[in-house]
């Protein structure tokens, strides 16, 4: 498609697709984990509230029995008991109802017949379920029951009153479970509550039209969900059950074989609700975000080629005009710019100065391949030596010669031929092309053989910090250390140069691996070379030394560069120089 043709137009829509599909991710995500998370809360507290209701009831019930059985063994009340008096009974109850707080308050007689009632509540007459825990309280148990009532149902306990073996009537204390004790309970635990007996929900905080819906909780188990007028609840069931502590008293009665339960509701609709508004945030940010993000976008695309197009104009002027050195300039640092181009700009202009480099030192060995330079400098190189040889033989023909003079005439005939042979052997060695023979080879152990070479004849040696991770190259081995022992002669010249004493350290050689190449670093302290003159040191037949050759550094160059490797050589005079030199593990095309 031609909208991509464009290299800003593919960035602009990746990044903005990107971020996208970023934004609609994370979005989801968020709305997800925030849903499980209120469906979790939702949860948690709807069971806390069923055990919450659970405690407060088993709690209050467990009370209320005790107030009943310290009231039917108040002295003042068995006395009015004794009396047989309704009004004495009955001023004695609502004063004790009103202490305990009792929903119902009921004192008969030892026949069972009432004597007082207090409370909101009021009793039946002639219910079956009454007279019986009635009956019962009079033969000496306590009894727990169900009474019924209008609203509801009343969980009652009945006690007898007792001194030894003569009864003088029963108390019974009751807790309603009807609509009033259901709001009571909604206040505890902020949910609607309900209670059903008998599979029937009798009391409820929710319309009594609700009550058919609801008795389907009661007869499962577990979290619930139901809908009631469009809105969604979850709701548990918990059971009351009637008797008084899991380990009651051997005296204790159950009438009733049906427990109450207790329905807890929470409406779902109103607690996820507040989601709807997180969902309606999370929908404007988003919308927000993929507009500064699309901004963003267009922005980066912008700067990364904006630069990139100074970049190209360059290389169609280098392609139009043939001039290979010329150099990229890049708009003020003041503008936002990216910093890949700018790096990319700055990597094109060193392979352009490179280039200049390398077309220079083409020409200077094109000069220098010539038969009349190389015979010049090959002249000049051999004149010191004859010179000496010439001298020598001089002090052979006076007459006589001692033995003495035999002898050191010959060392330094001897001496000078070695010299003469190297020099021609170095001639050669730069002149002609090498032919390399690659194999393995460890190049920690040619940097130790190379510095053994170099420290044979004494100071100053050549300190050694090789990393025994560096793996094996493939190399001539012979060929690297001949350039590793030109470069560590140099740098003992350069340390006994100095008029000073030279330090323990004064050459450290350095071996380490980085970005899948080796690298053997050369550092000396000693004279230094002049900045004016550090340009030329790889040139041949440059030397600052008396009686250097200038061409071992020119021969390391070539082994190095033929080797596929790098040289680099930095120096301040006075503190020291340093050669590095990187090598491929596996030169390319081999």
């Amino acid at each position: 498609m031609t909208v991509f043709s464009s290299l800003t137009n593919r960035i602009f829509f990746a990044s903005a697709a990107l971020t996208v599909l970023a934004i609609a991710v994370a979005v989801y995500r968020v709305n997800v984990a925030v849903t499980a998370q209120a469906e979790k809360e939702l949860r948690r507290g709807l069971e806390e509230a069923g055990t919450q209701l659970e405690e407060n009831r088993t709690m209050l019930f467990g009370h209320l029995a005790k107030e009943a059985r310290l009231v039917a063994d108040l002295s003042n009340l068995k006395a009015a008991l004794g009396t047989s008096d309704p009004a004495t009974v009955q001023a004695i109850a609502e004063q004790y109802q009103v202490r305990i707080g009792s929903d119902l308050f009921v004192v008969t007689d030892p026949a069972g017949r009432a004597l007082a009632q207090a409370g909101r509540l009021q009793t039946t007459p002639g219910d079956p379920t009454m007279a019986d825990a009635i009956h019962r309280a009079t033969q000496g148990h306590e009894v727990v029951s169900l009474w019924p009532h209008s609203k509801g149902v009343v969980q009652v306990v009945t006690v007898p009153s007792v001194i030894g073996s003569e009864l003088f009537g029963t108390v019974s204390l009751g807790f309603s479970l009807d609509e009033e004790t259901a709001a009571r309970f909604k206040a505890v635990t902020n949910s609607e509550i309900a209670f059903a007996v008998g599979g029937r929900v009798q009391a409820s905080t929710l319309p009594a039209r609700f009550n058919e819906s609801l008795t389907s909780v009661v007869l499962r188990t577990g979290i619930q969900q139901l809908s009631l007028d469009d809105i969604e609840y979850e709701a548990i069931s918990r059971s009351l059950p009637l008797s008084l502590s899991s380990d009651a008293a051997s005296s204790e009665q159950v009438l009733q074989t049906t427990a109450p339960t207790a329905i807890i509701l929470r409406s779902r609709t109103d607690r996820l609700r507040f989601l709807n508004a997180v969902h309606r945030e999370l929908a404007g940010t988003a919308v927000l975000a993929v507009l500064a993000a699309t901004l963003i976008s267009y922005g980066i695309a912008r700067t990364v080629t904006r630069p990139l197009g100074a970049i190209t104009a360059t290389m169609r002027d280098m392609a139009a005009t043939g001039d290979l050195t010329r150099r990229i300039t890049l708009p003020s640092r003041t503008q936002w710019q990216d910093e890949d181009a700018r790096l990319l700009a700055t990597t094109f202009n060193t392979m352009t100065d490179s280039i200049a480099r390398f077309q220079r030192e083409a020409s200077q060995r094109e000069r220098l391949s010539s038969l009349g330079r190389l015979s010049t400098v090959v002249a000049h190189e051999i004149r010191n030596p004859l010179m000496i040889i010439k001298t020598a033989l001089r002090s052979l023909k006076g007459t006589p010669v001692s033995a003495d003079a035999v002898r050191t005439a010959a060392a330094d005939i001897d001496e000078e031929v070695a010299r003469l042979n190297r020099i021609v052997s170095e001639v050669l060695d730069f002149a002609r092309p090498i032919k390399f023979e690659m194999a393995p080879a460890d190049l920690n152990a040619l940097c130790e053989d190379a510095a053994r070479a170099v420290g044979a004849d004494g100071l100053p040696r050549v300190a050694l910090d090789l990393d025994r991770r560096v793996p094996s190259i493939t190399t001539d081995a012979e060929r690297l250390r001949l350039a590793l022992v030109n470069i560590l002669t140099n740098a003992r010249h350069a340390v006994s140069a100095r008029t000073d004493a030279a330090p323990a350290d004064a050459i450290r050689l350095k071996t380490f691996t980085t970005n899948g190449r080796v690298v053997v670093n050369i550092r000396d302290r000693g004279v230094g070379i002049p900045p004016e003159d550090l340009s030329r040191v790889f040139d041949p037949y440059f030397t600052t030394r008396r009686t250097g050759t200038g061409i071992g550094l020119a021969i390391s160059r070539n082994i190095i560069e033929g080797l596929g490797g790098t040289i680099a050589m930095s120096s301040r005079p006075g503190e020291g120089t340093e050669v590095r030199l990187e090598l491929p593990i596996q030169p390319d095309g081999r």
